[in-house]
């Protein structure tokens, strides 16, 4: 378990996603300001597999560092890129004033045929990271996975492979979501143990519906443990009293990864702005 940090205490950031309507893309922005007012020390902006949303991440983030004047995050993944590709995608970035990425392997796009998928450029977010530190000066943060990647064998190789990606370039990490702190904890001492001492900020989802839950653990693997799963089956139906009973669920994790110490506190905000807000109220 870590100890409590004796210096400038657990940073607080967000992430957004691009609309996928166009006609919800305009509103993105009040949200962004209504986050920014909450003073997170970054946000971070996803884009879709293969860069699907690529030039829609590019103009959000621009908007969070040039209007906003806030550190921006822009999302990269590389299962899609090909060199060509990912070499104009750091051009537009630069030309757009974002200088600091979240390097991804990313999910393999549903138009990718077998043959693609397994001639691709990039096998790991660790290749993207070489090339990255080889052919940019961006500033590259990375992805980890307290409860381990769901297709890595096992904890200790996934390890293996996340040091890899770490002394490769990357300088900050950022957690999948997780619903057990212990798990999170037990992941710090075992990454400090072999030498990734970079900062680790944890991922924290707000869980809102019954609904989002199953849709959201088949997507990250993550364990839900029982005081969630009760807090599903006493307040699932009453949308408000759930929506409540997770936010508080939430602010607990965090008040306790704050107690913590840890590095950092990562709000996958899903573009919630009241969601966000009323958890920031409950932390403080």
């Amino acid at each position: 378990m870590e100890k409590e940090r004796s210096g400038g205490g657990t940073s607080l950031s967000f992430e957004v996603f691009p609309p996928k309507k166009e006609e919800e893309f305009d509103n993105v922005f009040q949200v962004l300001r209504q986050l920014q007012a909450l003073h997170p020390d970054f946000i971070s902006c996803t884009y879709g597999a293969g860069g699907s949303r690529a030039g829609k991440t590019i103009e959000i983030a621009s908007f969070i560092q040039k209007e906003l004047q806030t550190d921006a995050i822009a999302h990269i993944t590389c299962v899609g890129f090909t060199k060509e590709d990912l070499r104009r995608n750091c051009d537009a970035l630069r030309a757009n004033g974002i200088t600091h990425v979240l390097a991804l392997r990313g999910d393999r796009p549903l138009t990718m045929s077998d043959e693609q998928f397994d001639s691709r450029e990039f096998y790991y977010a660790a290749d993207l990271v070489r090339y990255l530190k080889e052919h940019t000066d961006l500033m590259i943060s990375g992805a980890c996975y307290p409860e381990k990647h769901f297709e890595s064998p096992s904890m200790e190789e996934d390890l293996r492979h996340l040091k890899e990606k770490v002394d490769a370039g990357v300088g900050s990490l950022i957690s999948q979501m997780f619903f057990d702190n212990d798990y999170f904890y037990r992941f710090l001492d075992r990454a400090r143990a072999v030498g990734i001492d970079v900062p680790i900020h944890a991922g924290i989802m707000p869980i809102t519906t019954a609904k989002q839950l199953g849709t959201t653990v088949s997507l990250s693997g993550s364990s839900v443990p029982k005081k969630l799963a009760d807090l599903i089956a006493t307040y699932g139906e009453d949308k408000e009293d759930m929506r409540k009973a997770g936010i508080e669920f939430a602010a607990e994790q965090i008040r306790d990864l704050k107690k913590h110490g840890v590095d950092g506190i990562h709000i996958y905000s899903m573009n919630k702005v009241k969601t966000t807000t009323e958890i920031c109220s409950m932390i403080s």
